[in-house]
């Protein structure tokens, strides 16, 4: 994006909906200069767990945009509190998020509703939340709506009485009872790209997953997955790094900042994988410690660039590096424990990999039980090829 076009964008954006009961809620995103800050930044008053769930709901959002820009930092807050369980507020974040930084571009921005909600906001896609019941409307003579009188009208009503002419409510098309107004103010979409009219860009989304041993003392030992989603950039801001392009909504900034450093080395690696990808890392478990996990995080992204041939089945991985720019693979803590959840959780098709520095310590017959569970092991002194 030009200079001239990004100082076109406007300071914020808001975005409305309307809650289970009748209130509307607005979506306020604002745009400031990244000045080495997140990204994202999410506020709700006396919600913390909430404004971690919109952080990672926009950020998800990103990743199907075709165009990298790094220059701003957008902040999101709302002016009212969702109940536990409503989600349809989400769209309304999203839809925000790319208003303010110019990315979707409405006829009157200031008269935007939205009703949606997904579990895979990373591929564009949109599902449709449970619908909360009925809000009873009132409508007075100038034709406001306000709670009161019951009636058969619900928020969806509640949304259009308050539009202008040139406003636009956006919703997902599973929503088969949503009132169509009759001058087109209503806007159904399956996915993020027909807001533009274009193709669903899921397909455009490689995801892939690996395994690694977590061990926390016996009770909870288990196979944690890693999931490495990429999809095609098509520019980037000249100031951003190939870090930037990298996203884990679940986790908190050191941590991140360590995970990208991981993926930046290992893509440095390849020669070939540096600037071409905008990229969401997802943990089934993302409450952890230490750097074991690297090796199937790194085998996670290079299979799903297409860098590895995938196994029959799970991928699963203990190996962590100080040189993941050179390729090498180092060992890491708690072997003995680590081998023995492998050996009773692993199965048919799965593919093991180790440090190399493990080879000579492995319990006699470890590769041939493997191998009678159908699975195959390699310890390894370097990614590539395998």
């Amino acid at each position: 994006m030009s200079s001239m076009l990004h100082s076109a964008l406007p300071a914020t954006a808001l975005c409305r909906t309307v809650l289970a009961d009748g209130r509307v809620l607005t979506i306020t995103a604002s745009r400031r200069p990244r000045a080495n800050r997140a990204d994202v930044k999410c506020s709700v008053a006396a919600a913390p767990a909430l404004a971690q769930h919109m952080q990672q709901v926009v950020r998800m959002a990103r990743l199907t945009e075709p165009v990298l820009d790094t220059r701003d930092q957008v902040v999101l807050s709302m002016d009212h509190t969702p109940g536990a369980l409503e989600r349809d507020w989400e769209l309304a974040a999203v839809l925000a998020d790319r208003m303010v930084r110019g990315v979707y571009q409405p006829a009157n921005p200031a008269a935007v509703f939205a009703f949606g909600a997904s579990d895979g906001w990373h591929l564009g896609r949109l599902r449709l939340a449970e619908l909360p019941q009925p809000v009873p409307v009132q409508r007075s003579s100038a034709g406001a709506a306000g709670a009161g009188a019951a009636g058969e009208n619900d928020r969806y009503a509640i949304a259009l009485a308050r539009l202008p002419d040139d406003g636009v409510l956006v919703y997902s098309e599973a929503v088969a009872t949503l009132p169509r107004a009759p001058d087109g103010r209503c806007f159904a979409i399956s996915h993020l790209g027909a807001l533009h009219g274009h193709a669903d860009q899921a397909d455009c989304v490689a995801s892939v997953r690996s395994w690694f041993p977590l061990y926390s003392g016996g009770l909870h030992d288990s196979l944690a997955w890693v999931e490495v989603s990429v999809y095609p950039l098509d520019a980037a801001d000249g100031g951003a790094s190939e870090e930037d392009s990298i996203a884990a909504p679940q986790l908190e900034p050191a941590r991140l900042l360590g995970l990208r450093q991981t993926l930046a080395a290992a893509r440095h690696f390849d020669g070939h994988g540096l600037g071409r990808w905008r990229t969401l890392v997802r943990f089934g478990q993302p409450e952890f410690q230490g750097a074991s996990y690297e090796l199937a995080l790194v085998m996670a992204d290079r299979m799903a660039r297409g860098r590895e041939f995938l196994p029959r089945g799970r991928l699963i991985a203990s190996g962590q590096s100080s040189a993941w720019h050179a390729g090498l693979v180092e060992a890491v803590e708690g072997q003995q424990a680590k081998l023995e959840l492998i050996i009773r959780q692993a199965g048919a098709g799965d593919r093991v990999l180790l440090p190399a520095d493990w080879a000579a310590t492995l319990p006699a017959g470890y590769q041939a039980q493997l191998r009678q569970r159908g699975a195959s092991l390699a310890c390894i002194g370097r990614i590539g090829m395998i």
